[in-house]
Order: C-alpha cells, then structure tokens, then sequence
C-alpha cells in the first residue's frame, strides 16, 4: 500500500491533472494515512516483537503526524488551532507517505548471499538501478519544460547519480522545480549509496540484521570491525547531513545582493549547491555556473564551496579518525592534570590511511593553487584582485579534485595550466569519500614504491609502518584500469565525433572518468554514440573499474602453496 502510495505520489507531481483527478488522489492518500495509522497502532497491541525505544519514539511522532494531517484535510482541526495551517500543505502529506513507505519497506528482510552476490556486484547494482530509475522520473511531462530525449535524460541522471555534473541540457532554464528537486535526490542518494540509506534504515526499524548481512555492509562501509557497520552507517549519514545543513546556512548568508538579483530562490539555491558541493558533483542551477558575475566575485561564497567540496572529497575514515584524534587530545590534556606521568604517551591514533591522504590532499592544494596562480595570473586571474587571484587560484585548484564547479572560463586557460586540471582531475579525492578519480593514496602509493625502488629498498616505508603489499598491487590495478577506460573512451569520442579537438575530448573523457564535471564547452554538441560512450565511462569511473572485474570474477581461494619465484626484466 506504502508503495503504491509512492507511485501515485510521482504520478500526481509528473503529470497534469483536472481537479476532480487531484480531489480523488487527495482522497486516496488520506486513506493510505487512516490505514498506516491503524496498522502501526495494531502492531504496538497484538505484535509479539520488542520494539526499540527508539523506534516507539519514531512511531509515536509519525503517528502524531499521520493524525494531524488527517485532521487537518478532513477540516477538523483548522478551525480549532489555527496556527497549525502550515501543515495543511501536499509537501507534509507527501513527506508523510514517502516517511512509511521507508518504515514499512525497511521492515522487510534483505537477506544478501555472499555465494550469490560479493559487494561489488550489489555496489554496481544500486548504482545501476538508482540511474534507471532517475531516468524514468526525469521523462515525467513536469519534471521538464518542454520534454527531454532519452538519450539525455539517461545522461542526466548518470551524470547525477555518478555526482559527475557534466549537462547536456541547461538545468536552470531546461528543468522544473520538480525536475531539479529529482536531481537533488539522485545526487544525494548517489554521493552517499542507496545501500547506505537502505541498510541503516532498515537496521533502525528492525534493529537487528543477519550475520551475513553485516559481513557484506562490512566490505562496502569498510569499516574495522562487523560490530561498528551500523555505528559508521550512522555516523556517514548524520555527518553528510549536518554538514550539508550547515554549509546551507553557510552560502545562504555569503550572498550578497549583487547575487541575490540573480538567484530566483535563494533557500533552494543554497541546499543545492551545499548538498552538491559536499557530494562532489558539481551541479549548479545557475546557467553558466559559478562562473556568474555575482557568484565569481563573492570570494566568501567560493571559499564556503571549497570548504564542502574537500571535506566531501576527504573521506568518511579520515573524517572520523580526525574526530577520534581531536577527542584523544582533549581527553590528554584533561589527564595530564590528575597524572602527569603519562603526559609524554603518545598511541598510535592517527592511522597510516589518515597521515598519506592529508599530505598528499595539501600538497595537491597547496601546488596546484600556486602553479595555477603563476600560470594564469596574466590571463584567466586578470580580472581579479590581489585576494580575489588567491582566492580563484585555490578554488581552481580544488575543484578538478572531481567536484567540478568553475569561477573560470577552462576553455581559455592555457595548455599548461589544462595539463595539470588533468593531472588533479586523474587523481581526485580520497577513499571512502564521495569524490571521484584513481584516489590520493592510489597516486601516493605509486610515487612512494617508485621512490621506494630507486633507492634499492624492496618495501615502502612510511611515517614508521610499512605500507602492506596488497595495497601496492591494487594501486597499480586500479591506475591501469583508468587509463585503459579513459583512453578507450578517447579514442571512441574521436571515432564518432572527428571535427572535435583531441585536447576537448581528452578533458571531457579524464572528466567524466573522474566524475568531476568540467568541460571546455563540447558536451552539448557530442553526438549520440559520444554522449553514450560519456555515459558508460562515468558509470565505471564511479564504481571503479576494478570492482567491476571482481564484480565479474569469482574470488580464487587461497591454497596453501607458492610456486618458484623468478624475475622479469623490466628494463
């Protein structure tokens, strides 16, 4: 019933209707309400199963809403308290019917066969069904002005879901409110992971889950211990969400009136670009993006972007690992007080994983904003002021880090400065984060072994670890899967599309590999084979090509035996 209450939900908001139409629909959610409230209630009175407290707590304020609302339609309750107008909206009945559908659907069972699926096929899948489904609901009549081919809306909701931002239509001019609202959701759902979403409501409401389940869940949040995989389903989506709140307020405040004239819903514009900066995608509702006069000098505003933008990029690990060293020294400055002797004990908190991401994440900043400060100075930076030139430096430098936006014109930089936006677009942001690329560990391994081997060493070494040798052979696989699928994806644009220069097709194929969303102004005008093969590398540079062929290939299992070992030449 939830379901079909969801349907009726797009089916009313896609489409126009008469208003005998719209009163019968009314009608039909008010009823799915009556019921909803009768069977959580009768759950609660004939149901053997303990409830969690918390999910009493939940129950009980839904139901509350449910009861309200019904009062409400029914023009019961209006007349009695007044001030509770603002609830008798479609937006609170619909938010109403989507929170039990998430209620009810979460207390079905998923149980996952680790003989049938491995991580990365049920990873591949979500992504895979997340896209279908974006497509079908940007093809509603109301999602758009005046409709949109499937090819491009294919494109669209890839481009969201993968949070890459390459358009191929204008999304202010080309989509409704509803149409940019469903962009939104997908590039939420896509930063984070359907999986993510489904998996912790469905704890929270059943609060259990099955040992297999967690084993899976354990791989996917790649978390320690199966014990913490609800803890970090959490903690991910309460920091995303906090995060994006705040950055929200953030952006609201940094515009000025210059802006404002520019912006027909400030409110809005500031939840999208907040949830489209954390999640990396680069999406903007403003035609020519952040490249707009009232947006490209309002320095407050870019750096705010960038803020969420490398946090987003950072990783969930580090984030949390950062909070975990945070609370160590304040708990040590506390105890140095009550015992002195320990003062000087320093554990190991900060892991390996957090100290190689955030040297390599400054180092990329720092460089790219000064070499692009040098190297545009004269030319893209010209308009700018002495703050105004650091500011837009820095903001070029972190943006090809897969996020994307632009406060200038790429396609008139120069060669240099494009050849290192490729090199920061390859290697993109961190694991375990919402950005894209080969990842800065992956970049970082790779110059440590190289280093590693010059110097004769047989073993990378690190901050006084070692770094482990499976971590090696993955860097180097998933490096040469990229290249692979990126100049794949180049020569086939070049195929299809021969008017088109190399260095334009290049930028877009690194691009999309990337997810990072920049262009030099060709995506529009790609042919349809083109924009398909755009499609296809955005979809794997998402998911990574490696998971795809462990998705394909069944795990061999470990035999106790080694054969021979016997060098090969190299050069």
């Amino acid at each position: 019933m939830s379901l079909v209450a969801l349907i009726m939900i797009f089916f009313d908001v896609g489409f126009a209707h008469s208003p005998q139409t719209e009163r019968q629909l009314i009608s039909f959610y008010l009823v799915v309400l009556a019921l909803g409230s009768l069977s959580i209630i009768m759950g609660y009175l004939f149901s053997t199963e303990k409830f969690p407290r918390k999910v009493k707590v939940f129950d009980s304020l839904i139901l509350l809403l449910f009861v309200l609302l019904l009062l409400l339609k029914l023009d019961i309750l209006l007349e009695l308290l007044p001030w509770l107008g603002f609830l008798n909206k479609m937006g609170w009945l619909y938010l109403a019917l989507v929170i039990y559908f998430v209620r009810e659907s979460s207390y079905r069972k998923l149980n996952l066969s680790r003989e049938r699926f491995n991580p990365a096929q049920l990873f591949i899948f979500s992504f895979l069904a997340l896209i279908l489904l974006g497509t079908a609901l940007l093809m509603l009549p109301k999602a758009t002005h005046n409709g949109i081919s499937l090819i491009d809306a294919v494109f669209t909701a890839t481009s969201a879901v993968c949070v890459t931002g390459l358009i191929v239509v204008d999304t202010e001019t080309f989509f409704t409110p509803f149409g940019k609202t469903l962009i939104l959701l997908m590039i939420q759902l896509g930063g984070l992971g359907i999986m993510t979403f489904a998996s912790y409501f469905s704890y929270f409401f059943r609060g259990k889950s099955s040992y297999e389940n967690q084993l899976m869940l354990q791989d996917m949040t790649n978390s320690d211990k199966i014990g913490e995989v609800f803890s970090v389903l959490k903690k991910i989506i309460v920091v995303t969400l906090g995060i994006e709140a705040l950055g929200s307020m953030f952006i609201f405040f940094s515009l000025d009136k210059t802006s404002l004239s520019e912006i027909a819903d400030p409110v809005f514009f500031s939840i999208f670009h907040s949830i489209s900066a954390f999640c990396n995608a680069g999406f903007s509702t403003m035609t020519n993006g952040l490249f707009e006069e009232g947006l490209r000098f309002n320095y407050p505003f870019q750096l705010i972007i960038a803020g969420l933008l490398i946090l987003g990029g950072i990783g969930f690990p580090i984030l949390f690992n950062m909070v975990r060293y945070l609370e160590y020294r304040l708990k040590k400055q506390l105890s140095a007080f009550s015992n002195p002797s320990r003062a000087g004990y320093k554990p190991w908190v900060v892991t390996l994983n957090t100290r190689l991401v955030l040297t390599t994440t400054a180092i990329l900043l720092v460089g790219g904003t000064v070499l692009i400060y040098f190297s545009e100075y004269r030319y893209t930076l010209a308009e700018h002021g002495a703050f105004g030139k650091v500011v837009t430096a820095f903001f070029t430098a972190a943006t090809p880090r897969t996020a994307g936006f632009n406060s200038v014109d790429f396609s008139a930089m120069g060669v240099a400065s494009l050849l290192l936006i490729f090199l920061l677009m390859w290697i993109g942001g961190s694991p375990g984060s919402t950005a894209g690329g080969i990842k800065t560990s992956t970049f970082a391994i790779a110059v440590l072994n190289a280093l590693s081997i010059a110097k004769g060493k047989s073993r990378i070494e690190l901050f006084k670890r070692e770094v482990a040798g499976h971590s090696v052979r993955r860097a180097f696989a998933i490096m040469t899967f990229s290249l692979l699928m990126i100049g794949l994806s180049i020569v086939m644009i070049a195929f299809f599309d021969r008017e088109m220069h190399l260095l334009e097709i290049a930028f877009e194929s690194f691009s999309a590999y990337s997810t990072v969303g920049l262009t030099l102004g060709i995506t529009a005008g790609l042919s349809t084979p083109s924009k398909f093969v755009l499609i296809v590398t955005m979809f794997v540079g998402r998911v990574s090509m490696l998971s795809i062929m462990i998705a394909m290939l069944r795990r061999v299992r470990a035999y106790n035996y080694r054969y021979p070992k016997e060098k090969i030449l190299m050069n």
